[in-house]
Formats: structure tokens, C-alpha cells, sequence
């Protein structure tokens, strides 16, 4: 029987790195993932390939706008058999760097359904057979499923993400429901794969985590693109029919309901913990809706067991959110008593076309909070690189607190929107104030100006308009 330091279940983006960072610190670990292959939702079914998906898309717009740029080009065609191919190389190339990751930092890895067994001890139960291991430490990272509606039958016409990444096909209608991220990304591909798209949101407004500011210019965007939106509005009796589906549009404020027909149907609201079959029944671990409730430094209930990632109850479901997570719980494991995680400081993507990138408080949650607020927003029309790249759509805007200019939140949307708030992390964690980062110069030309112009707004002087 293995006899392990700390053995983790699911090779995520929380669980892969946790390994990492336990192998670093000379732990003893061993990960068990249900999957034939290292990377969980985010390599497999998620971030890394429907990023590989918008890039395809990327060059597509690109391709039919050449002209602009002097270049010319024939006709253009989207081979989603292609697409796909490339997509799986991608995910095949990066899961094979985290088998690596794990062989480099001497991590063992088990493959099969993993569960708690008792105090100390997981099964693993796989193609072999099942096997106990015995560990001082576990912590669960077994990650999340789309979420699915009563009433939502997938299969056939009627897809998650997980079926749409796979569809060889570009589909002559696309309808979505849900406009977070999710929804709009894949909205976004297939509008500039040459499918008729519509999307569907019970809030108000698309994307309605982000700042109220953003999301309208991206509504903007997205109609111009010729993007079909409908927020405020339930999307209800939806069918298969012999061509696609059929449903109805009903505002939520009520008023007539209309019908809605299309040849494919994405079902976008949000993703479901995986926390059932993983032994938690015989525990003191609490759990709500699936989700475990943990301590700063994810500790549960129940002493040794640790839970990280899209588990975890009132965290963002987000991969690098995750990767934080590992971190903290593994050092803590180790005993280094690693700070906990403050969650303002987390970014937020938007990985469509066009890309958001946030992180800290809104305008309206700032003044929520009580703060005496100051704004400042620089269009990307100022900026030189953007006329460029031929992408001036969109805008950085910044909210500050008045007393003593210190950054509250930077919100970007517009061209690489989700590279360029990295630069704000810092200036979140670090207090910042707007004025040491209107006199930190930055590099002409680049997009990153347009953050430092916005500073100059803030302070109601922007140099560029």
C-alpha cells in the first residue's frame, strides 16, 4: 500500500499545479485523475481549447479584412474538420506538458475515479481494478461540469460546451443561452465561423458580472458584428425539431413572447461543482449545492482534506483562481503559512471578439461600498498601436477613490484586452494610485498606453483626446 504526504484528486489547473508546487517543496504526491490524460476541464474541455477555437476564428476575420492591411487573398473557407484538428494537437501538446511536469517534479500519478476511503486513505478505482492509498493530506480538486436546466435534454441539436468543442460542423443558426462568458465566446466563433447567431440573457445585459460600462459597449460591438441579442428575456418550451430547435422568447418584464428557431442550441449557464461519488457522505466536510466550504487556507471541516478550485463555495470558477489555490493549500501543508487569497485581486477574461479583462471592484460596486468615486476612460480610437492592428474598438477604464486616488478597478475591453490586465494586478495589490501610474511612462506605441492614458483621464487630463 503507497503511503503518500499528500495525494491530490484531479489534475486541473488546481490539482496539476498543486502537485508541482508539492514536489517542489519535497512532499511525497500523488495525483489521481479520472481522465486518460493530465489538465482536467481546462486543457481538456475548456480554456485551452476553445481558445484554440477563437484563434481560428481570429484569422478568419483577419483573412476576409486583408485588403485593409494591402494584402490579398482568395476566397475564404472555415474547414471545421481542420479546426478541430488543430484544437486536439493543441490539447494534446499541452497535456502532454503536464505529464512532464509531473515526471520532473517526481509526482506519481494514478488513473481512475478517485474517493475519499477514510481518514487517510483514497480509492482509486480504475480499469486494474481499485487500490488504496494512504495519505497525511488530500485535497480535492475535482473541478466542475456544465451546469444543465430542468427541462434541457442535451443531445442531438441541444449541447453544453463539451458537445459544441467537438462539432464538425459550422451550424446555420446558433442559438445561446446564457451571456456570460461561456455563451459570448462561443458566440463569437461561430459568428465569425459564417453562422447566423442569437443570444439569449434572463439579466439585463450581456456579460452582467462585468461593469455596466463594458457591457454595453459590448452589446454594441456584438450587434454590429450582427450578433442577435436578447437580454432581460427566459427562453422557455424549447424542442428538437427535425431541422434544429424551436422555442420562445419571453421578456421578463413581461410583454407578447415571441418564437425563436435555430439548427443548433448551446445551453451556457454557468458550470456544477463535481463533488458526488467522491466520498464526502462520511465526513465533516460541509457541503452546499455540491459546493465544499473551506478556511484561508482551504482547509475543510474535516481535518487533513483540503478543497481547491470550482468546488470551493463562493470562490470565481476560474483556472488561475485554482492555481492560487494549490499553492496556498500546499504550503500550508508544508508549513510555510502562506497568506490567504484575496479575491479582489483575482482578473476576470473574456476571451471573445471583443476581449474583456477586469479585475477589482466595479464603478457601481465601489460606490456600493461607500467609496467617494473618481472615473477615468480612454477609448482604444486615442491609442496609435490599435489603428494599427486595425482594432480600435473599445475602451480602459479605471475607478478610483477620491481621497486619495488609490485604484479600485481596471476594466478593459477591446483589442488583447485579457494580456493587458495584467498590468493591473499590481497596481490592485499594491495600493496604487492613479497618479503614480499616470507618471509611470510607458512604451510607444503599444495598446498598454491606453492604460496610461486612462490614468491622465482619471485625473482629468488625458493627453490623447
Amino acid at each position: 500500500m503507497a503511503t503518500y504526504d499528500v495525494v491530490i484528486i484531479g489534475s486541473g489547473p488546481g490539482g496539476y499545479v498543486a502537485a508541482v508546487r508539492a514536489g517542489q517543496l519535497g512532499l511525497k504526491t500523488a495525483i489521481v485523475e479520472k481522465d486518460n490524460r493530465l489538465g482536467g476541464t481546462c486543457l481538456l474541455r475548456g480554456c485551452i481549447p476553445t481558445k484554440s477555437m477563437l484563434k481560428s476564428a481570429e484569422v478568419a476575420d483577419t483573412a476576409r479584412h486583408a485588403s485593409t492591411f494591402g494584402i490579398t487573398v482568395g476566397d475564404i473557407t472555415v474547414d471545421m474538420k481542420a479546426v478541430l484538428k488543430r484544437k486536439d494537437k493543441v490539447v494534446k501538446v499541452n497535456a502532454g506538458g503536464v505529464s512532464f511536469l509531473m515526471k520532473k517534479n517526481k509526482v506519481d500519478v494514478y488513473n481512475g475515479w478517485g474517493a475519499l476511503a477514510g481518514p487517510g486513505k483514497v480509492k482509486v478505482a480504475g480499469d486494474d481494478g481499485e487500490q488504496i492509498l494512504e495519505t497525511k493530506n488530500i485535497i480535492l480538486a475535482t473541478g466542475s461540469d456544465p451546469r444543465v436546466l430542468p427541462g434541457f435534454e442535451i443531445g442531438g441539436p441541444v449541447m453544453t460546451s463539451d458537445e459544441l468543442l467537438e462539432l464538425d460542423q459550422i451550424p446555420k443558426h446558433l442559438l445561446v443561452l446564457g451571456a456570460g462568458a461561456v455563451g459570448v465566446e462561443f458566440a463569437s466563433v461561430f459568428k465569425s465561423f459564417g453562422s447566423e447567431v442569437t443570444v439569449v440573457e434572463l439579466a439585463d445585459r450581456l456579460v452582467p458580472v462585468e461593469d455596466e460600462e463594458v457591457s454595453k459597449e459590448f452589446e454594441k460591438i456584438f450587434k454590429r458584428r450582427g450578433i442577435r441579442v436578447h437580454t432581460g428575456t427566459r427562453l422557455t418550451d424549447l424542442e428538437v425539431t427535425e431541422d434544429g430547435v424551436r422555442g420562445k422568447l419571453e421578456p421578463v418584464g413581461g410583454g407578447q413572447a415571441k418564437g425563436v428557431s435555430a439548427s443548433h442550441f448551446l445551453l451556457a449557464v454557468g458550470r456544477k461543482p463535481l463533488t458526488e461519488g467522491i466520498g464526502l457522505e462520511e465526513t465533516k466536510v460541509k457541503v452546499e449545492r455540491g459546493f465544499v466550504h473551506v478556511d484561508g487556507h482551504f482547509r475543510t471541516d474535516e481535518p487533513g482534506i483540503y478543497a481547491i478550485g470550482d468546488i470551493v463555495a463562493g470562490t470565481p470558477l476560474l483556472a488561475h483562481a485554482a492555481s492560487a489555490e494549490g499553492v496556498t493549500a500546499v504550503e500550508h501543508i508544508a508549513g510555510l503559512n502562506p497568506p490567504s487569497i484575496n479575491y479582489a485581486e483575482c482578473p476576470g477574461c473574456t476571451y471573445s471578439s471583443p476581449e474583456i479583462g477586469s479585475i477589482g471592484l466595479t464603478e457601481k460596486a465601489a460606490r456600493e461600498a461607500g467609496h467617494e468615486v473618481i472615473v477615468g476612460k480612454f477609448p482604444f480610437t486615442g491609442n496609435g498601436k490599435a489603428k494599427v492592428i486595425d482594432d480600435a474598438t473599445g475602451f480602459v477604464k479605471i475607478v478610483a477613490e477620491k481621497q486619495y486616488n488609490q485604484i479600485l478597478g481596471v476594466h478593459i475591453i477591446g483589442p488583447h484586452a485579457t494580456d493587458l490586465i495584467a498590468e493591473a494586478g499590481p497596481l490592485i495589490k499594491l495600493e496604487y494610485t492613479v497618479e503614480e501610474l499616470a507618471r509611470t511612462i510607458h512604451a510607444h506605441p503599444t495598446l498598454s498606453e491606453a492604460i496610461h492614458e486612462a490614468a491622465h483621464a482619471t485625473l482629468g487630463h488625458a493627453l490623447h483626446m
